[in-house]
């Protein structure tokens, strides 16, 4: 049989799949491959002819029915395979899967990662080929753009084209070469949602099924009552009932469940109610005389209630059915639990899970830009009663008006006095499972299916927040965030303090005076000074730029005649500040946003916040810098790296504050006293992960660090110094690597801010390798 139709021989074409060689994590298996990792890498031979458009199509068979690949290319610069020189490709078993590629230049060698997983794998199909020259390569790649991708999905044809312009226009790149950056985003979103979640389904969860049920045998020493309350308001009768059901199906038995119809007058919802309350004597329900809305019908829910814990369900939503046995297993774990939630999903209309949303551990900034604790929450009953329960007044935001109230009750909050500067509290009264407890309804008009359905939800969560500040005294403005059900929340001072801009550099003046222009044209808080760190420059150039600019009286030059090192130089900078906040700066980074520094400011002066850092992009407006993740690549990695700068990012946290590890000290800013507490960097990490490595010290000695959105600059990573790719540098990186992993060990492989579910490999939050 021909591999191709004879109408497309007179182009180039290869039949790739006898031409495949092991690299790593790959061995044959008679005729078949075997991967033994989850990272399999595969040569191929193949002869590209010239840069232009190309298709990739696969097809293979598999023991998973989705899985993820990847061609590599390596362009002979020093570089090897890099992810940014990378195309994604989804996969379903047996099924020919195909997609168009930009190739700017020709590589030299070409890599085939086939899955993600361990196991057996035949390569039935394998092609590359030129596009023929009768396909209109950009009708496709704008139709798949409006269809796809966030950017593009408002837009018509003729405006899509236009932003494809104005990009490569700005970048001073083809339309070809802008085009295929957006278009190979597409499919990298893809493999991390709707093709990987049910196989991870399969896989992953089921072993964590497995986990938690051989606890159960166990037993649990503390068996405490959850009741779990329930307003129920005119829910399709199919839905509510599925509702009852998965709680009925809970494999953990010591439970209550509290229905309060809110005046539905709906017949089959009253048969329903009186059908489970005879089936089971522990669902137990109330009908209202009238409508009382939504914390009314809750209130009448939690007298019912006879439990140690409270958990919270919608009426029409379901739980796992081992939910409450993971929530029981974790007040086993920490008696002290107070507040307890889960990851959670949505199902849609034909019950199929997806959208899995898996969460920060206890991230209280994150928390007052969104209520990302959300679904499954579980409460001490005793807790509830003291606050009140839930206010009428704040229905839309009910549950995150009684969250707030609670956290003001958790140790956590106790540190806000900073007597001890100890806000570890937190790790046992409030406690986050990393599994998937609820599913979450997206049916039409729930917020599930889209947070804007419900604006007065963002307006009742505005109220709840600034009613929540002024209890706990702090002065906080709280305006609408940058997305719907987000919120944009800044600390207020009456003193505006000095800031110390330290900005190392050796000559590079072109990039510096760009660097010092832009901070001084474009800042709107003024009260800053700029101590440049010259690093032996020696061109007369830097020279002449040193004299004139420091006839302002805000800019000094500070010496220091020494080997480089980062971290030496501005340890050394730091004791010449005068200002009570220090900010590190890169010599090769630009102000976007005239309130960068208003904004760090208003986090970095709260007393239990340590490092403060920005958004970072590069020059083509792709994210360089979102915050940075612990473990990703082995050491760290920075957050949601290449993605478009318009992206919201994973659950809008790419247009959030929120507590992170760690930040980069290209734009970073720390009160002076904290700095000299830890001890300011660390100079044995003379150039690589000494930013990672302070903050990890702010975050051991009970500060959190903070990353913001509201902070925007340009950063032109590694202009100035390179990259540390290859011979010596590679070797220092290495050295400086390895230190990280001794110094920091399990730290650098938990961080509590990401997820346990979510890929070490990749910045894109996308699911864990299987």
């Amino acid at each position: 049989m021909p591999l191709f139709p004879q109408r497309l021989k007179r182009y180039f074409q290869s039949d790739l799949s006898h031409t495949l060689a092991p690299l790593m994590d790959v061995e044959r298996a008679g005729l078949k491959w075997l991967s033994t990792g989850d990272d399999p890498h595969m040569s191929v031979v193949v002869n590209l002819p010239q840069p232009g458009w190309y298709e990739f199509e696969v097809m293979m068979d598999m023991e998973y029915q989705f899985q993820a690949t990847r061609l590599y290319f390596d362009y002979g610069n020093g570089n090897g395979f890099e992810e940014n020189e990378s195309i994604a490709l989804p996969l379903e078993k047996k099924v020919m899967a195909s997609r168009y590629f930009y190739l700017e230049k020709l590589p030299e060698k070409v890599r085939f990662d086939p899955q993600t997983s361990e196991g057996i794998f035949d390569v039935l199909r394998l092609m590359i080929r030129p596009i023929s020259e009768d396909v209109d390569i950009q009708a496709h790649v704008i139709a798949r753009l409006i269809n796809k991708h966030k950017r593009f999905q408002t837009l018509n044809v003729e405006n899509a084209y236009k932003e494809i312009n104005q990009s490569s226009q700005r970048a001073n790149t083809s339309w070809d070469f802008s085009a295929s950056d957006f278009f190979d985003k597409t499919y990298v979103d893809s493999i991390g949602s709707a093709s990987s979640y049910p196989r991870w389904i399969n896989t992953v969860e089921h072993q964590q099924t497995l986990e938690i049920e051989e606890k159960l045998k166990k037993g649990f020493f503390r068996q405490p009552k959850v009741s779990i309350l329930v307003p129920v308001y005119k829910p399709n009768p199919i839905l509510f009932e599925k509702m009852v059901r998965s709680v009925v199906k809970q494999s953990y038995k010591n439970w209550q469940l509290c229905l309060v119809d809110d005046h539905s007058e709906n017949s089959d919802i009253t048969s329903i109610l009186n059908k489970w309350s005879k089936i089971d004597e522990r669902i137990v329900f109330k009908s209202l005389d009238k409508n009382g809305h939504i914390s009314v019908t809750s209130n009448n829910a939690l007298t019912m209630a006879t439990g140690a814990y409270c958990g919270l369900l919608d009426h029409d939503d379901e739980l796992h059915p081992h939910a409450l046995a993971y929530v029981v297993h974790a007040i086993n774990q920490h008696p002290k639990a107070k507040i307890i939630y889960s990851d959670e999903d949505k199902l849609d209309e034909s019950e199929n899970r997806y959208d899995a949303h898996f969460k920060s551990d206890w991230n209280r900034d994150l928390l007052y830009s969104q209520n990302f604790i959300s679904h499954f929450g579980v409460y001490e009953k005793e807790l509830i009663d003291k606050i009140g329960g839930f206010r009428v007044g704040f229905e839309g935001s009910q549950d995150y008006d009684l969250l707030l109230r609670c956290v003001e009750h958790c140790a956590d909050l106790k540190g806000n006095n900073l007597e001890d500067k100890s806000l570890k509290g937190h790790d046992k009264e409030i406690i986050h499972i990393p599994r998937i407890l609820y599913h979450w309804r997206a049916t039409e008009g729930s917020t599930a299916l889209s947070p804007d359905q419900k604006d007065y939800t963002e307006t009742a969560g505005i109220r709840a927040l600034k009613d929540h500040f002024e209890r706990i005294g702090e002065n906080v403005r709280v305006d609408k965030g940058l997305m719907p059900n987000t919120y944009h929340c800044q600390w207020q001072h009456e003193q505006k303090p000095l800031v110390s801009l330290l900005i190392p550099t050796r000559d590079g003046v072109e990039l510096l005076e760009q660097c010092i222009s832009s901070i001084l044209t474009k800042t709107q808080y003024s009260h800053f000074e700029i101590l440049i760190l010259d690093n032996q420059s020696v061109k007369p150039a830097t020279h002449r730029y040193f004299k004139s600019i420091t006839k302002n009286q805000n800019i000094r030059v500070i010496h220091y005649d020494y080997t480089f090192n980062f971290s030496g130089i501005n340890n050394y900078g730091a004791s010449f500040a005068e200002g009570e906040i220090l900010g590190l700066i890169n010599n090769d980074i630009e102000i976007i946003s005239p309130d960068w520094l208003g904004e760090m400011v208003s986090h970095v002066m709260r007393r239990d916040i340590g490092c403060v850092g920005a958004k970072l992009y590069f020059e083509n407006d792709a994210i360089q810098h979102a915050g940075v993740i612990t473990g990703l690549g082995g050491v760290a990695g920075h957050s949601h790296k290449y993605a478009d700068r318009k992206d919201a990012g994973y659950f809008c946290r790419l247009k959030v504050v929120q507590n992170m590890s760690a930040v980069t000290a290209a734009a970073l800013l720390v009160r002076k006293e904290v700095f000299m507490e830890v001890g300011g960097l660390d100079e044995a990490l003379g150039v690589a992960f000494n930013d990672v490595d302070f903050c990890l010290k702010v975050d051991k000695a009970g500060y959190r660090n903070i990353w913001t959105p509201y902070a925007e600059l340009y950063h032109y990573e590694s202009i100035s110094r390179g990259t540390d790719e290859k011979g010596e540098k590679k070797i220092r990186f290495d050295r400086e690597a390895t230190y990280m992993k001794k110094k920091w060990g399990k730290r650098l492989k938990n961080d509590p801010y990401y997820n346990e579910n979510l890929t070490k490999v990749h910045e894109n939050f996308e699911l864990g390798r299987l």
